[in-house]
This record gives structure tokens, C-alpha cells and sequence, in this order.
């Protein structure tokens, strides 16, 4: 897939919760088609300690409005700076990176997509490409409480949403591989995005079930198309870049002990 350097324009930047931001950019012609679970390389400026770009998955796609939506969690100087981008700045991004979800073949596939924290970002585009082919997923959403859950109504237009919070503010209390969604319906496919002890478990529920399983990685990287070699992970297949031959893997082909 083609990759572009694009200098888009910020058409929103909004706060959904504290440390977290939503980054809504367009550019003068049609975006570059994106698939989900795909990422960016955001462009940092004028930070003296943040050198690298960083990469951000994609979130959302509104191809009416042609604009492509990051969310953003600031956890330092470079991702605060994209924080305090203003209506009007613009913003040099490479894209689309990356290896995404496998869309279902067929409507009658029942899908469940599991996220947590800002993981759940990837997961709102995925289940618009899927409604766009008929299918309706179903969401299984995480947090510690009720105020870490994001875009709920975004998720509840596209599929049915279920939620585990660990102090049972909302939805059932627990994690998500605990909730009573995995008794009472069987998934043909799982897809999962958050922290990896988190998506160690999902996939480990996943095998249990006899559902195929695909995780987006969260490997630290820097150059973002497979030269830097930083972002390497042990498969089946030896050493793999996250950057360029996944972000998304199929769990048979990962070292994991599920």
C-alpha cells in the first residue's frame, strides 16, 4: 500500500477526559484509503526532547467530511504538544502504516472486539468498515472506572457494547476476560488492542473458545516502515517489525504462551 507525507490541517482538537485528546485533521483532496487497525507517524514540533515522530493509531475515518480522527493519550512532551494543536495548525503526518484487522468474509461471522484504555481507539474504525459490509461486531470495553470508557455512543451506533470496569462503576465489575458475554455467545473471531498482559488473556480466552485471534501490538517504534529495527517481535516466522509487518498478527504466529 502506498504510503503519503501529508501536511493536514486540524479541524478539531478535543478533550475527552483528562490526559486524553481526540485530533481531527483533513487535507485540500481526498485522504489516502486507510484500513483498520493501519497507524500514523504524527510529526512533533518545537520540543527540545522529542526527535522522533510518533506513532498513533488510526481511529476513525469520516470520509464525508474527509477527515481522519486520532486519539491521543498524553503521556509526554511530544504527545502534550499535539495536545495543545489549534483549529487551523497544521500537522505533517506520515500514512497509512502498518498491517490491520482482517475484515470478516462473511455477515453471518459473529465478531467481538476487545479493547482497553486508549487500545479501544482502533477497534471504532474497524467496526465502521464493518457495518459499511453488513456485519454488526460486538464491543467488549475496559477500564478501571466508568470515566476511562471513550466514544461509548460511537461504539453503540455500530454494535452491541459490552463493559467491564474493575470497580464496577459501569458495566460488570472485573476485566474483560470475565465478563459473562464469553459464556453466553460464541465468537467465530476475536480482535483485540490495549495493554499486553490484557491481550495475552483475551487471546488465551480466545484459544479456549476455538476462535481466531488477532491482537494490534504496542512494540515501542521510531522510523515506522521496518529500518530501524527497534520494534522487532519474536514469531513463528523468526524476527518480525510491528511497524511494517503488523502492527496486527495473528496469534498463531507469535511466541506467546496462550
Amino acid at each position: 500500500m502506498m504510503k503519503y507525507i501529508l501536511d493536514l490541517v486540524v479541524t478539531a482538537n478535543e478533550r475527552l477526559r483528562e490526559g486524553y485528546i481526540l485530533l481531527k485533521l483533513t487535507d485540500g483532496k481526498p485522504l489516502p484509503p486507510m484500513f483498520p487497525g493501519q497507524f500514523a507517524e504524527l510529526k512533533v514540533e518545537g520540543s527540545d526532547t522529542t526527535f522522533l515522530r510518533r506513532p498513533i493509531s488510526i481511529n476513525y475515518v469520516d470520509e464525508e467530511k474527509n477527515e481522519v480522527w486520532f486519539l491521543i493519550h498524553e503521556v509526554g512532551d511530544g504527545t502534550r504538544r499535539l495536545g495543545k494543536l489549534s483549529v487551523g495548525d497544521k500537522l505533517n503526518v506520515v500514512m497509512p502504516l502498518g498491517k490491520g484487522f482482517t475484515l470478516p468474509d462473511s455477515v453471518e461471522e459473529n465478531v467481538l472486539l476487545v479493547g482497553g484504555g486508549v487500545g479501544t481507539a482502533p477497534l471504532l474504525y474497524m467496526g465502521k468498515k464493518m457495518a459499511e459490509k453488513g456485519c454488526r461486531p460486538s464491543f467488549l470495553l475496559g477500564g478501571r472506572s466508568a470515566g476511562d470508557l471513550m466514544q461509548l455512543d460511537m461504539f453503540r451506533a455500530l454494535g452491541k457494547v459490552y463493559i467491564t470496569t474493575e470497580d464496577g462503576s459501569l458495566g460488570e465489575k472485573g476485566f474483560v476476560t470475565q465478563h459473562s458475554v464469553w459464556q453466553s455467545e460464541r465468537f467465530d473471531r476475536v480482535a483485540t488492542c490495549g495493554p499486553k498482559p490484557m491481550m495475552v488473556a483475551v487471546a488465551r480466552q480466545a484459544k479456549a473458545e476455538g476462535a481466531e485471534c488477532e491482537v494490534s501490538l504496542e512494540n515501542l517504534m521510531a522510523c515506522g516502515v521496518g529500518a530501524c529495527l527497534c520494534c522487532v517481535e519474536n514469531t513463528t516466522e523468526g524476527h518480525l517489525c510491528v511497524c511494517k509487518e503488523g502492527p496486527v498478527f495473528n496469534t498463531n504466529r507469535l511466541l506467546w504462551q496462550i
